[in-house]
């Protein structure tokens, strides 16, 4: 196995014309067991990120102390296996971009909740993977709401193929080959581009929960200024015996509310291009 050294090196200053050489072991080696903890499909144990690196147990053994105790990272004491916490998730809902799409979107999400008595879900995808990263819940007696965080494989997941539908084809393509890196099976790329294809002539997608008996997802993108999604609101919608279920309207409801996020983003969205 190859070993990884993503700090700078002697050879790599002499090729970019005599730079200045940095180099941060301790936290190269702390980034790469976040990256290889993000990617598993399961926690791993001290010895299977130590052979996943290319290193030695010794060489990550202060280090996982050191990210436990930071809580980036969490230990099970059945299996000693390491897996993410949901420390990092939670920092990254703190960046300014983040922080403007919450905005923009929980007041709609909210009014949507009270309008359809259905619990909407903010979601966006990260490294392959949709994230739920907002919930308002819905419904007078009960609500069906994700837990934060939450997530799948994009390519088979609704809000993920909903933003894949609705993103240029170099990005979809770029999400899909690191879904393809995390999945168990090859993706079958044709059929998956179908599915989009169907996606995209709709403007939104309906369909029986991939996960849940009696839940039916109803999901449509919040558009960037450059026509692509940047992220998606699905609502799983409860079915319920003696009540009739009004889904293709809580489906143009939806559509609305989106069409308002992506509205409300798009100044901020200019005026971050103009001061980057």
């Amino acid at each position: 196995m190859v070993r990884r050294n993503t700090g700078y090196r002697m050879s790599d200053t002499a090729s970019a014309g005599a730079r200045p050489s940095y180099s941060a072991p301790a936290l190269t080696k702390g980034l790469e067991v976040l990256e290889l903890l993000a990617t598993a499909a399961e926690a791993l144990t001290m010895k299977e990120i130590a052979d996943g690196l290319g290193r030695s147990k010794g060489e990550i053994f202060r280090m996982l102390v050191a990210l436990q105790e930071r809580g980036y990272i969490e230990r099970d004491p059945a299996s000693d296996a390491y897996s993410l916490s949901d420390k990092l998730f939670r920092l990254g809902l703190h960046t300014p971009a983040q922080q403007d799409l919450m905005s923009a979107a929980m007041p709609e999400l909210a009014a949507l909740a009270l309008a359809t008595g259905q619990s909407p879900h903010l979601v966006v995808i990260h490294h392959g993977r949709t994230v739920v990263t907002a919930a308002v819940p819905g419904g007078e007696d009960m609500s069906f709401t994700l837990n934060l965080g939450y997530g799948r494989l994009a390519t088979d997941s609704t809000s993920g193929q909903v933003m894949l539908a609705f993103s240029p084809p170099t990005r979809a393509a770029l999400i899909v080959d690191e879904c393809e890196a995390q999945a168990r099976a090859p993706i079958d790329r044709a059929l998956l581009g179908r599915q989009l294809d169907a996606i995209r002539d709709r403007g939104y997608e309906l369909r029986e929960s991939r996960d849940f008996v009696g839940i039916t997802d109803i999901c449509c993108p919040i558009i960037g200024m450059n026509g692509s999604a940047i992220a998606a609101v699905i609502i799983s919608y409860v079915n319920r015996h003696n009540r009739e279920s009004r889904h293709v309207q809580t489906a143009m409801a939806l559509q609305q509310s989106c069409m308002i996020i992506s509205a409300k983003l798009s100044p901020l969205l200019t005026e971050e291009r103009r001061g980057s």
